[in-house]
């Protein structure tokens, strides 16, 4: 972290998971990590946009809007997650299965809990020092586009067809919520995907609707994952 936590507890609580919690408070919260998630993507997004802001004072509303987003989705934030190694923090919290997105979840508690610690400024200073410095190439990422759920409604538009999407299962797996999703182009579906966070299945899904129409090759797909 580069400082000692006043409250320690606080930065434990990012990093504890629904999955270990029972006890739930009349308001629906509960002993995990899913309030500073949601205070944390919000000062994250925050941020990043301020960020990109001054780092590009050229650049129109359209450019800094994928580049955030590229930064704050779920992909880019599990890859942070793993390369500053709070797997094995939360291998040490939790008792679940670890999962993926469970470490882009953890990056925005995370977030959360500095924020508390700090405040705005302390957390933007730490956020672009010790996290976009040290575990996002930025420069990079303005070649990459992954974002197949943008690509697919950007072709649509073009070719005059609808996309729309439809969550066909909402179920437990290993105590965790799991979303099966369905992408939809002019009624018919071209493809389904599983995963643990929705929007994460509607990417998923989406890139296969994308390979299945021929819009995007396995090649393309392989050289956007090598470079995010």
């Amino acid at each position: 972290m580069g400082f000692t936590p006043a409250n320690l507890s606080i930065f434990q609580l990012a990093f504890s998971h629904r999955s270990n919690s029972s006890d739930s408070n009349s308001n629906g919260g509960s002993q995990n990590n899913e309030r500073l998630e949601y205070l944390g993507d919000a000062i994250l997004g925050t941020i990043v946009a301020e960020y990109l802001f001054k780092k590009y004072p050229h650049a129109d509303e359209g450019f800094l809007t994928k580049m955030r987003s590229k930064i704050v989705k779920r992909k880019s934030l599990n890859s942070i997650g793993e390369k500053m190694g709070l797997d094995l923090i939360l291998s040490a919290q939790n008792t679940t299965r670890l999962s993926r997105s469970m470490l882009g979840n953890a990056v925005e508690a995370l977030v959360g809990a500095v924020y508390l610690e700090l405040g705005y400024h302390g957390t933007k200073r730490y956020l672009i020092r010790k996290v976009l410095m040290n575990y996002l190439d930025i420069h990079e990422l303005e070649s990459v586009d992954d974002n197949y759920k943008s690509q697919l409604l950007e072709w649509c538009q073009k070719n005059g067809q609808n996309v729309s999407y439809k969550l066909i299962a909402r179920y437990k797996y290993e105590k965790r919520d799991r979303f099966k999703v369905a992408v939809m182009v002019n009624g018919k579906k071209l493809a389904t995907a599983d995963d643990f966070n929705k929007k994460s299945a509607e990417q998923t899904a989406s890139e296969k609707a994308l390979l299945t129409m021929g819009v995007i090759t396995k090649e393309t797909v392989a050289a956007a994952t090598a470079q995010s």
